[in-house]
């Protein structure tokens, strides 16, 4: 079945906008509610990021779901995979995130996580679609949900974020600037360096609920490149609004995206032999990480792109390493789902083990040059199955031989198709992508 309101991540859009309201949530938070009282006794945790928004809608999802019988435990502002791990923590049947991610402040979004602090199965997706179409009731008050709230939610996402590193760890002597967007992870990051003898200075820590996102974290990465240089620093973290995306930027200013984060974990879990397998990229992944792998004999597939494929990917597989260029990284010895500070631990871990700072560390992985064009159309036929534009993928391909490839995908969003072309030759690279941009044009008109 199609889904109407659920995306690959949950259900997101702009303040005020259905579906993003106050009287939506409230029915939302009881269909949810309805959905996993009817499996019996139920407890939902319910966390959000730092936009203004979020009390709003937090208020809202604490009422349907009271009016549907099940217990609430309130976690306030914390980075999405803390609310994936604690409700595992507390056996709860669900964990609710109130957050759009790397959006603006002036959108917002609900994810849920299971029991199991995975997304949720679609038939659960399914199900509360079905009861927002339905009439909303209230329970008999004797069975009204109960709200709590769980005080010490940060110190505990805290050492679990430590105890994913070797308890004998020490980053002493280590000098990080940490970009915390004015987003969720602003009060637990910078503890968990420092507490591991990091010396961090802080940015972007101080939300007032409309600056989350707002040129700072891991969407506008210039003021921590500035600061790493200014501060003499080891490298810099830049994190995403709400905790589940991390880019670095090296001690030459240099940005290390979410490919080379996961090539640098991905070898070194191989060469302590604990990688179990391959890694799992993403359409849009580098074809240099492809064959930087290739060359340590590490398999590698791509799923589509969003962390929901990934992950799917790396269960169906029983591997334990995936991630996208955007600076998801999933590391499932770990945690189950995209977690940046757990990805960042294990990258400090992996240049401590070898001893090398992160601008020797990509070194091992070179980029292939890579052009990405939007062409916008109008709708009807789908121009990525036009005969003559897969005529022309297909010439492109054999053109380069093995060591390049070409993408044509449909944005999820927008009227466009995005035209991507990779390989050895940036001036070969470029030609290809605008002459294959223009058969689309053409064949659009």
């Amino acid at each position: 079945m199609t889904k109407k309101y659920f995306g690959t991540d949950g259900i997101r859009g702009r303040v005020g906008e259905f579906p993003i309201t106050p009287d939506f949530m409230l029915k939302l938070g009881w269909a949810a509610g309805m959905a996993f009282r009817s499996m019996g006794a139920c407890r939902i945790l319910v966390g959000k990021d730092t936009r203004i928004s979020g009390y709003m809608f937090e208020s809202a999802l604490e009422a349907g779901l009271s009016a549907a019988g099940a217990d609430v435990m309130l976690l306030g502002p914390m980075p999405t995979p803390a609310i994936a791990y604690l409700t595992r923590t507390f056996h709860a049947e669900a964990g609710i995130v109130i957050s759009a991610s790397h959006n603006p402040h002036d959108d917002n979004g609900i994810k849920f996580f299971s029991g199991q602090g995975t997304k949720l199965p679609d038939e659960i997706e399914l199900m509360i679609e079905e009861l927002l179409d339905a009439p909303m009731t209230v329970v008999d008050s004797s069975k009204l949900g109960k709200v709590s709230r769980i005080n010490d939610a940060s110190g505990r996402y805290i050492e679990f974020c430590k105890s994913s590193v070797p308890s004998s760890t020490s980053f002493a002597g280590l000098k990080l600037v940490v970009d915390c967007a004015h987003g969720a992870t602003y009060k637990v990051a910078p503890s968990v360096f420092k507490e591991l003898g990091a010396q961090v200075t802080v940015l972007s820590a101080q939300p007032d609920g409309l600056n989350i996102n707002e040129n700072c974290g891991s969407t506008h990465m210039e003021q921590l490149q500035a600061a790493v240089l200014a501060e003499h620093a080891d490298l810099g973290i830049a994190f995403d609004g709400d905790g589940d995306r991390v880019l670095m930027v090296d001690q030459t200013g240099a940005i290390v995206d979410g490919d080379e984060l996961l090539f640098i974990i991905a070898r070194d879990m191989h060469e302590r032999n604990k990688l179990q397998g391959g890694v799992v990229g993403t359409l849009m992944s580098n074809l240099g990480l492809e064959l930087a792998l290739a060359d340590l004999g590490i398999p590698f597939v791509r799923a589509n792109v969003g962390d929901r494929y990934v992950i799917a990917e790396l269960l169906e597989r029983n591997w334990l390493v995936g991630g996208e260029n955007s600076g998801h990284v999933v590391c499932f010895q770990h945690t189950t789902t995209g977690d940046a500070i757990i990805a960042a631990l294990q990258v400090l871990m992996a240049l401590r083990t070898r001893g090398e700072s992160l601008a020797q560390a990509r070194q091992a992985f070179r980029k292939c040059p890579q052009v990405l064009l939007n062409v916008r159309f109008a709708g009807g036929e789908n121009p990525i199955d036009h005969p003559a534009v897969k005529e022309a993928c297909e010439r492109v391909t054999l053109a380069m031989a093995g060591r390049g490839r070409v993408l044509l995908r449909k944005s999820g969003t927008e009227p466009l198709v995005r035209v991507m072309v990779e390989g050895d030759d940036e001036t070969q690279v470029r030609g290809h992508a605008e002459d294959l941009a223009k058969l689309v044009t053409e064949v659009c008109a």
